[in-house]
């Protein structure tokens, strides 16, 4: 896997569908994972901790176990609420077990039309927990694409890995079965090409900074506060966006967006971004495949 470093002021200006200046992503994570794991490593539930007393694998960590669970039993559901009341559609990534374990949480996205990516096999489990080990991965990565498929009833177009933790095969395994986003590398403000040997892959970056983990969990910022950095991150790349549109993902966690005394922020930062008209409610399949047909009048030549 290998893509080229083009500095922002090296790039022609990229100009989105309908000539809207930010690409805006909101993602619900549904994510499941195993109350303990036969292992000697600490447990880990795929993400920060409410609770930070570290636990054997195979000890049940209740608290942070149905602190998530939390999520899957009502805070999707508030969330899903108020998007419908809204008109507007989530970006969401599933483990491949969620298709079992919450089948209802996957459900409630298909039925509305809305976008679903492959999100790993189960959350806790980390493809860089087989990095010397290509053919597992290639095993957890196929087989989670395979459950996609079979529940869905169609091949996944775009993945994200469990926490980000992915290897150096990874984009090139997604792209030789046929995806056509890769949404590890967080690098940038829009969409560019990865090189893997089985053909280009577009990166369609996701963000830990504008994360709700990473305000409310690890920064414990206010409701208010949450809504002031979404909305300011939405400002300044708009302003931006008038020269060459730029994405803004919005990494979100039922457990986590979805507490009652939180989702005032997401309604008022979506009713926010309603009031511009420049930004484009975009899925991340319709932001690769509009790349991958114009991203040579943005970059010349950038894999040609």
């Amino acid at each position: 896997m290998e893509y080229d470093y083009v500095p922002l002021p090296a790039r022609r200006p990229l100009v989105w569908p309908n000539g809207a200046r930010v690409a805006l992503i909101l993602t619900f994570n549904l994510e499941t994972w195993d109350l303990t794991k036969d292992t000697t490593k600490p447990y880990y539930a795929g993400g920060p901790a409410i609770l930070p007393d570290t636990l054997p694998g195979d000890t049940p960590d209740f608290p942070n176990y149905s602190w998530r669970e939390y999520g899957q039993r009502v805070g999707i559901w508030r969330l899903i609420e108020l998007f419908d009341k809204l008109g507007v559609r989530a970006s969401c990534t599933t483990n491949a077990v969620t298709f079992e374990r919450r089948k209802a949480m996957t459900d409630a996205v298909l039925e509305r039309g809305w976008e679903l990516l492959a999100h790993n096999w189960e959350q806790g489990e980390l493809l860089t927990d087989f990095a010397k080990d290509p053919a597992r991965e290639r095993e957890i990565v196929l087989r989670t694409l395979d459950a996609y498929e079979r529940h869905v009833g169609r091949k996944a177009k775009g993945w994200l890995s469990s926490s980000l933790r992915s290897t150096l095969q990874t984009a090139d395994i997604l792209a030789e079965y046929g995806c056509t986003f890769y949404c590890d590398i967080m690098n940038d403000d829009q969409p560019f090409l990865i090189r893997t040997p089985s053909g280009p892959i577009v990166a369609t970056p996701y963000s830990n900074e504008i994360n709700d983990f990473t305000f409310i969990t690890r920064k414990n910022y206010t409701t208010d506060q949450f809504r002031d950095a979404l909305i300011e991150e939405l400002d300044v790349l708009y302003e931006e966006g008038a020269v060459t549109g730029r994405i803004m993902n919005v990494g979100l966690h039922p457990h986590v967006s979805g507490r009652a005394h939180r989702v005032r922020a997401l309604r008022e930062f979506i009713q926010h971004a309603q009031s511009l008209p420049g930004v484009w409610f975009a899925t991340r399949a319709e932001i690769a495949d509009w790349y991958l047909q114009n991203h040579e009048s943005h970059i010349p030549g950038q894999l040609g």
